[in-house]
């Protein structure tokens, strides 16, 4: 690499050539770049203001200066914050004024509450009996103007926080004193018993519409599906019922109201004139219905049907009912959702349409985009007064954090850093066609990589005229192929109801699953040659070079001439041309064993033989099964349950890019760091001593058809270091939630029986450690069984394997798999003497172990393994 000090402009092109062409920065703004590089320029302020908005909750950027053309100014913008995710919150905690600064930034300095916190108010002394006085007089005033407009003159009843409760909405006695009540309105009383609710409802046989929000008895589950069956309501707390008819259509037409709960003639076609209707967030299932129909609504251009399931129409249907209305110009619909997953496919089926979802139809159909989203809600951050700082930034930065990882010449670094744009560059706001683009750019001042100083830049793509606001892309270059609507769930609240439907299609096909395991006959074959000789043996691995003694193996440097290759290297076509290996050398590694030691394979072996066994935790596949996921984890919000997730890379050991959140924009952030699986965290593990551990089992496979595999007698069981916490402080905590210590903090071996012995003492009438073991060889067989039934293709008669299989108890010490490792690290197994705790209880020895592995593998013994 070039490695002089950068003196001219010649030199920065020379130093920073791929940088520049990687990062899209034009390249008649590279001198530019290069002058405000080199003098620090941030002169960001001379052209942009920065606005509240939000009420508050967010910053936006707005041009200041009277113009901008596309691409004539570029602009630095500095990293207030760069940091490793482990030490996020320590830097918070620890660097003055960072966790203050960082708040202000991301507008969480100041309580939620804080306006009406400050306001005192002196409450008054209530009136014996002032309440049911309020009541009284209201319903006098109605009785009045319904006797000067006739007893049967519809009525629409406003009784909102009167305290109301039970006993008094039953002397009330609605129905006999308005017989054609029309629209109830009970907001914020003091309602709890559902039979008495449902009773009183019932008796107004015309009421068409109640709102019961903010009463006690919505708690109740009940509540909704009781009053679905009252004949004739329409409208329950704002969501229509199965009974909607012309007047819930009609009220959110502006037909009906208030003032006039049955509009000035109650004719057969009330909805005649209605052209605007607007049906967003009123939990609609289906509008195969009468009343929604081009006959009576003929006029109908322009409808709003975001955020309603409709899962009882399908999507031909929908499209059908909806062609039939030829005056509509503008729909508003969730895509991907109820009327599919595709914007252009929807234009395609009503070509009368002007705007779809805000955008107009030319603009879709010239840009080829299939997701249109428009008026997405933000999510802004949510905390409580007493909360500290760094806390209330941990839980806005995903909102806020860009990301890289630093390579040289040798390797590319094994975690990423993130960090956050200054004032300016954070208050960029999303938009799906920017007029601004930001790129991270590393300035190599002494032209080597340890000299790098990190900003971002920034310059405009779009004309731009004062006033406007400056946006950029937070999702560019990715597209629908990459789960573009899924992932602005990050920073919008988008399409609950879509994902949750996925989640539940997903879930019925798992389900669908059964398995059967085949019958296959043993097979036992002895590798050594007839003539006596010694199987020759290259390995690049330390271990097998100093334990493997045995007089029928003799080690090799020339891989040409082995009769075994034990390599930590993945065998390929390309590594055996290169190497000059041939298909009658014997290999550990079976083909496709991908199926098994990488996460989300792993993960697709599991579910296409098992569906949904227990001992598996819910894993997603963040590649392709985003949706999926956002489903899942809403409908566990929805029910209060855990939500708490670890993320994995797809193929890296030693848990390196794993993270333990409970934060959805957290989990779909960190997809940018590299492709990962994302699994049901085990929130209640099995406790050693009050903190967490796995075990090591390590499993050797002679053959995939018929399938024959061998557990080791020797395992090994792996404790954290901290006592084990769920507080959300301790989740960036590695020897908290984490056990493989041999790499990083101190690792605490244990002897195994003793382990077993103080497991079965702690959990004494709980535990026995067999049971738990059988139950762990169950599960174990079952993963190889399932890899052989889905990847038949596994099975080579020249490979012999090893693998490490993961398990973790839960606290009904039940066995769950973690994951399955090819080449074990059997560090311990060589370095520590230990007694058989299943098998035959005898000693075993450290220096014996890959003499009983390659025995077992090759000879067909069975010294220190037992057979699965």
């Amino acid at each position: 690499m070039y490695s002089s000090v950068i003196r001219n402009f010649d030199d920065f092109i020379q130093v920073h050539g791929f940088l520049l062409a990687s990062s899209g920065i034009p390249p008649s703004l590279y001198h530019q770049l290069f002058l405000k590089l080199s003098s620090e320029t941030f002169d960001g302020g001379d052209y942009f203001k920065i606005e509240p908005c939000e009420e508050g909750r967010q910053r936006r950027l707005i041009i200041s200066s009277e113009s901008m053309e596309k691409e004539s100014q570029l602009f630095l913008i500095d990293h207030a914050w760069t940091f490793r995710l482990s030490h996020a919150r320590k830097q918070l905690l620890e660097v003055p004024g960072l966790a203050q600064r960082m708040a202000a930034l991301m507008c969480v300095d100041l309580d939620l509450g804080s306006v009406s916190e400050e306001t005192e108010f002196e409450p008054k002394e209530p009136h014996e009996n002032s309440t049911k006085r309020s009541a009284s007089e209201i319903l006098e005033r109605e009785l009045h103007i319904a006797q000067e407009k006739g007893r049967d003159a519809p009525t629409w009843l406003e009784l909102e926080e009167l305290d109301i409760d039970d006993e008094m909405l039953t002397s009330l006695d609605l129905s006999s004193k308005f017989p054609n009540l029309v629209a109830l309105n009970l907001w914020g009383n003091k309602l709890q018993n559902l039979e008495t609710v449902v009773r009183e409802v019932t008796r107004c046989r015309n009421l068409k519409a109640v709102w019961l929000n903010a009463n006690p008895i919505i708690q109740s589950c009940h509540i909704a599906d009781t009053l679905e069956v009252v004949p004739g309501l329409e409208i329950f707390n704002s969501c229509f019922t199965s009974n909607f008819n012309k007047w819930a259509l009609g009220f959110c037409g502006g037909i009906y109201g208030m003032d006039n709960p049955c509009g000035s003639r109650y004719t057969t076609h009330p909805l005649t004139d209605v052209t605007t209707l607007d049906l967003s967030n009123r939990g609609i299932r289906t509008l195969s219905n009468k009343a929604f129909s081009p006959i009576e609504m003929p006029s109908l251009s322009y409808l709003n049907l975001r955020g309603n399931p409709l899962d009882r129409t399908s999507v031909d249907d929908l499209l059908k009912i909806l062609q039939g209305f030829s005056c509509l110009q503008a729909l508003e619909v969730d895509i991907p959702g109820p009327v599919g997953e595709s914007a252009l496919k929807v234009l395609e089926s009503l070509p009368s349409l002007s705007l779809l979802n805000g955008v107009r139809a030319s603009s879709i159909l010239e840009s080829g985009k299939h997701i249109i989203y428009s008026k997405l809600q933000p999510r802004l951050p949510e905390w409580t007064s007493d909360e500290p700082l760094a806390e209330r930034v941990i839980g806005a930065m995903w909102l806020y954090l860009m990301t890289y990882r630093l390579a040289d010449e040798e390797k590319l670094d094994e975690t990423s850093v993130w960090y956050v744009m200054d004032e300016l560059g954070s208050a960029l706001r999303h938009n799906d066609v920017p007029n601004f683009r930001v790129a991270p750019f590393l300035f190599m001042p002494e032209g080597k990589l340890t000299s790098a100083v990190s900003f971002s830049v920034l310059w405009p793509t779009q004309n731009v005229q004062k006033g406007e606001e400056c946006t950029r892309d937070f999702l560019f270059g990715i597209g629908e192929d990459k789960q573009r609507s899924a992932r602005l769930t990050a920073w919008f609240h988008t399409l609950q109801n879509y994902f949750i439907l996925e989640y539940e299609k997903y879930s019925r096909q798992l389900q669908s699953k059964s398995f059967c395991p085949p019958v296959w006959a043993s097979v036992i074959q002895n590798l050594l040659p007839s003539d006596g000789r010694a199987l020759l043996v290259h390995t690049d691995l330390p271990q097998v070079e100093e334990f493997l003694a045995r007089p029928e193996f003799i080690l090799t440097s020339d891989p040409k001439d082995a009769d075994i290759i034990w390599t930590c290297m993945q065998v390929d076509e390309e590594m055996k041309k290169a190497t000059g290996l041939t298909d009658q050398q014997y290999i550990n590694q079976f083909p496709f064993e991908a199926c098994l030691v990488m996460k989300h394979h792993l993960a697709e072996t599991v579910y296409e033989a098992q569906g949904f066994p227990e001992w598996f935790q819910p894993t997603y596949n963040l590649e392709t099964q985003l949706s999926e996921l956002i489903g899942d984890y809403s409908m566990r919000q929805g029910d209060g349950r855990n939500n708490l997730w670890i993320l994995k890379p797809w193929n890296m050991a030693r848990t390196i890019d794993t993270t333990v959140t409970g934060d959805l924009s957290a989990i779909i952030r960190l997809m940018e760091t590299g492709p990962k699986i994302c699994q049901k965290y085990i929130d209640h593990p099995a406790l050693f001593q009050g903190k967490k551990f796995d075990l090591r089992y390590i499993v050797l496979v002679r053959s995939m058809n018929p399938l024959e595999i061998f557990l080791s007698d020797v395992f090994w069981v792996r404790l954290a270091n901290n006592a084990y916490s769920l507080d959300i402080s301790t989740l960036f905590d590695y020897e908290t939630h984490f056990t493989v210590m041999n790499y990083i903090g101190r690792m605490n071996h244990m002897y195994t029986p003793d382990f077993v012995t103080e497991f079965e003492k702690e959990h004494q009438g709980l535990v026995n450690w067999m049971d738990i073991h059988q139950r762990i060889r169950n599960m174990i067989r079952t993963v190889f069984e399932s890899a052989a039934m889905v990847h038949p293709e596994m099975h080579s008669s020249m490979s012999r394997a090893m693998y490490g299989v993961d398990v973790m108890l839960d606290s009904s010490f039940q066995p769950k798999l973690l994951e399955v490792t090819y080449c074990p690290d059997c560090t311990r197994a060589c370095k520590y003497d230990t007694k058989a705790v299943a098998g035959n209880g005898g000693v075993v020895k450290a220096k014996d172990f890959f003499n009983d592995v390659f025995g077992c593998l090759f000879l067909n013994e069975s010294t220190n393994v037992t057979g699965l």
